[in-house]
């Protein structure tokens, strides 16, 4: 995980100060300017000479790194191309080349100089939250199963200095809501790398119960398998009948705004780990199969950072949490189960069962009179033939959902993208044995299993993010984080914070 902490300093100080590495932003117009400027005079014109022989030049992304003096012991800088092309796509570029940088060298502070890297408030705001956030995720490094783990990345201190545009405040205020996002992306990867005989749905409630316990305002409950009998969860339960392991819905309940407010409700899909049941999956490629509790690790990571930020609005996430194995009590092929929703699903294929536990969580969620409800889910292979790993999936019964969705994707660069969902899809589903079967007859998987969603989510408005190509990159890469940034965008344009 990410020890970083962040804070705003003054620029006018840098040249003088003491620090141990000072990012100087550079561009093509006007390679050195403002506090650069003073930075290279302190150190006898280094910059100039490493931009004269082509080190150090404005090349989008493109960092250098120098050798310093006594006070400033290193100085490095980023590429940011053209001033009038530094829109969202380049400053996530910087952002990004940055924390690579950062997190790669020895230094255990740095001091990045914004004091002319935008030219209004809000651009200088984005940057500033883009280049915490990434910065923290940066930094996170995973430990908890290795013995002897080797040593993360030494930073622990981000500086950001400027004297124009944003006051102290505000430049503070946008770099720790750029950390609790990294943080909150941070806490979901470190939970969806977590191997399955460690990250169980017990683990899970576990987590959230601590959760819980860290903030004042957000409250946990844990329902077990007797308590979602009792409530008619067929559908859910029938996915862990194969396990040893008992299924959970963890419910956690953020409670900032008024109790009159209506909450905003996610759902992640929990299975901690897929063999895919009795219809198995191959064994090659099997391991990954830890990663299929993305949608809930998300769930974790949002809830987190909402309590964080103290958003003065409600929030409800609901993770269904279960793991699918095959045994002598796992679920068939061709069983017919009931739903807490009163309607009946005939299991063709047991390894559709993200749908099977999702469908009993959105039927529950309906109890909160919802405003609107995501679900996140690592649910179908098919997502990724169709948007690759760079776009999840959206779906939505709701225009206006959909489009909050798309927005808040744009503006975090954590992008989705829609697909439809309409009966020519859904008639897949009509099955001669029950109300509905869990798959469609074998094109456009992705939309069939929305549409199945769909038919339990009739009495709110709802959106599914399908982040099966973006949730994780691969064994060795692991999580990603996202859709983290996506939702927490999309809560705080619901806050007035």
């Amino acid at each position: 995980m990410s020890n970083l902490t962040v804070n705003a300093t003054k620029a006018s100080n840098i040249a003088k100060a003491k620090n141990e590495l000072v990012v100087i932003p550079l561009f093509a117009e006007e390679p050195l300017a403002a506090t650069g400027a003073q930075v290279n005079d302190a150190l006898s014109g280094v910059i100039e000479r490493a931009i004269a022989i082509g080190d150090a030049e404005a090349k989008l992304g493109k960092t250098t790194v120098m050798v310093g003096s006594e006070s400033i012991s290193r100085v490095m800088t980023i590429g940011c191309g053209s001033r009038t092309r530094f829109d969202q796509n380049a400053m996530t570029t910087v952002t990004s080349a940055v924390a690579r940088a950062l997190s790669g060298s020895k230094a255990k502070s740095a001091v990045f100089v914004a004091d002319t890297i935008a030219e209004n408030k809000a651009q200088l705001s984005t940057f500033l939250e883009f280049l915490s956030r990434d910065v923290a995720m940066s930094c996170y490094h995973y430990t908890a199963t290795l013995g002897s783990p080797k040593p993360g990345p030494a930073l622990r201190k981000l500086s950001v200095a400027t004297d124009t545009l944003l006051s102290s405040a505000k430049v503070k205020q946008a770099v720790t809501t750029g950390l609790a996002i990294g943080n909150g992306a941070n806490l979901t990867r470190e939970l969806v790398n977590l191997p399955a005989n460690v990250c169980t749905p017990s683990y899970l409630a576990k987590e959230g119960r601590a959760l819980g316990r860290r903030f004042e305002k957000l409250s946990v409950s844990i329902l077990d398998e007797k308590k979602m009998g009792e409530l008619g969860m067929g559908s859910l339960l029938s996915v862990g009948h194969g396990s040893d392991e008992p299924s959970k819905l963890i419910v956690m309940k953020y409670s900032g705004g008024a109790t009159k407010d209506a909450p905003y409700c996610l759902v992640g899909k929990g299975i901690t780990f897929d063999t895919g049941g009795i219809s198995l999956k191959p064994s090659k490629g099997m391991e990954s199969m830890k990663f299929d509790m993305g949608g809930a690790g998300s769930v974790f990571g949002v809830m987190q950072t909402v309590a964080s930020l103290d958003l003065d609005i409600n929030v409800i996430g609901v993770v269904a949490a279960a793991e699918n194995m095959p045994s002598g009590c796992a679920t068939k092929p061709g069983d017919v189960v009931t739903s807490m929703s009163g309607k009946t699903i005939e299991i063709l294929n047991t390894d559709a069962e993200g749908r099977l536990v999702l469908c009993d969580a959105l039927t529950y969620v309906e109890r909160f009179k919802p405003a609107e409800v995501v679900d996140i889910a690592t649910l179908t292979g098919a997502i990724i033939v169709a948007l690759g790993y760079e776009a999840s999936g959206l779906f939505a019964n709701d225009d206006g959902l959909a489009q909050s969705l798309t927005e808040a994707g744009l503006a975090s660069g954590d992008e989705a993208w829609r697909l439809p969902i309409n009966k020519q899809y859904d008639k897949q589903l009509n099955s001669k044995y029950a109300d509905m079967q869990n798959i469609g007859t074998g094109s456009a998987g992705s939309i069939t299993a929305a549409c199945f969603l769909a038919r339990f989510t009739e009495k709110y408005k709802w959106a599914h993010l399908d982040v099966a190509g973006t949730a994780f990159q691969s064994m060795q890469k692991g999580a990603t984080g996202r859709p983290v940034p996506l939702l927490v965008e999309y809560l705080r344009k619901k806050s007035s914070h």
